[in-house]
């Protein structure tokens, strides 16, 4: 991590006005570390960035928002890793953009950690709810950390999924880091900065506008070894995410749904256009190989054989099946949820569970 005199010039640079990313890159390329950037004189800068943008880094002033920004990174907990640091996360160094900051609260070695992205509708239906947070709490058991970007819906339940499991989770903000967008989703960002990580290469207290979801999402899929949407419109952003993931060589994944449901159509859209139609967590890990796998089971569980016994073929809900069983709600919970993601039973509309035949 650079120390606080040469982060203060990374900072200083990355807030001159219309600078971005890549003008940034050129200069780092052309000119050196910031701080041999920041005292070039402006014919040398002209030779690298439009003479405007020259006179802007000559002409600049001190700003309270440096040591803002330097007072933030000092906190226990947080970090601001820039494109010379070794902690900064290889998997973007492999996309076309890669930020120059990244701002993290939290766990920073997550963002080098084996991850898959989940992501989907913020108006999600309770199923495509439930798929995210089984899915992501599977992919978390089998030693992932789960990506997505904070957003209501499949976003938030892939969240909470993989804070569930072994592995953990990281959200990548379209906000400054100080900023948590939505604010219902204030309780479950500060469980993350716990347990997880939150990211963003938006200076502090950048607002939550239209253009900057977009360009975050490419962070969302360039962390990740695939990304999985579960639920998404023809018009939803998950696409583009999943669009970013194909153009970084990511898996794209997508759930089949209901032909009848506009929720369903995005994910049929992304499987015509080859990304591999899932139904199980293990499609998705037998995909990526050795990457991850789930825990393995000795012997099948005698709880798990007598529940699916008791169960028998016709739809039932979980009453039914504590009645049947004895077991106790949270047992029958757990062993519900991974039958699920073995594919041996399906959940149904109004909380009912069906058995599916073996072939």
């Amino acid at each position: 991590m650079s120390d606080a005199g040469e982060l203060a010039a990374w900072i200083e640079l990355s807030l001159v006005p219309g600078l971005g990313g890549e003008g940034f890159r050129s200069l780092l390329s052309s000119l050196g570390l910031p701080p041999q950037i920041l005292s070039a004189t402006r014919a040398q800068l002209s030779r690298v960035v439009p003479e405007a943008l020259a006179s802007r880094i000559v002409e600049r002033r001190a700003s309270p928002e440096i040591e803002a920004a330097l007072q933030w990174a000092a906190r226990p907990g947080h970090a601001v890793l820039t494109l010379a640091d070794i902690e900064y996360p290889k998997p973007l160094l492999e996309i076309a953009d890669p930020p120059v900051l990244l701002y993290v609260a939290g766990n920073a070695k997550l963002l080098r950690s084996l991850a898959l992205a989940v992501v989907g509708s913020r108006n999600a239906t309770p199923q495509g709810l439930k798929n995210a947070q089984s899915f992501a709490r599977a992919f978390s058991e089998a030693g992932f950390t789960i990506v997505s970007g904070l957003a209501l819906g499949v976003d938030s339940a892939a969240h909470v999924g993989g804070l569930e499991g072994r592995g953990s989770t990281v959200a990548v903000l379209g906000t400054g880091i100080d900023i948590i967008y939505p604010r219902r989703n204030e309780s479950l960002a500060q469980e993350i900065s716990l347990r997880g990580a939150l990211v963003s290469e938006f200076a502090l207290g950048t607002p939550p506008t239209a253009g900057n979801f977009p360009r975050r999402n490419r962070l969302i899929s360039g962390l990740a070894r695939g990304c999985l949407v579960v639920e998404a419109a023809l018009d939803s952003g998950s696409l583009i995410t999943a669009r970013l993931a194909a153009e970084q060589g990511r898996e794209v994944f997508a759930i089949p749904g209901s032909i009848h449901s506009p929720l369903t159509k995005g994910c049929h859209a992304l499987i015509k256009q080859g990304a591999k139609l899932v139904e199980t967590a293990q499609d998705v890990l037998e995909e990526l190989g050795s990457a991850g796998t789930l825990p393995s089971r000795s012997a099948e569980s005698g709880a798990s054989l007598d529940l699916l016994d008791k169960m028998g073929f016709d739809p039932c809900d979980i009453d039914s099946l504590i009645a049947r069983t004895g077991l106790a709600t949270e047992v029958i919970s757990a062993i519900l949820l991974e039958l699920e993601l073995e594919g041996r039973i399906a959940g149904l509309p109004g909380g009912l569970y069906q058995r599916i035949p073996e072939d």
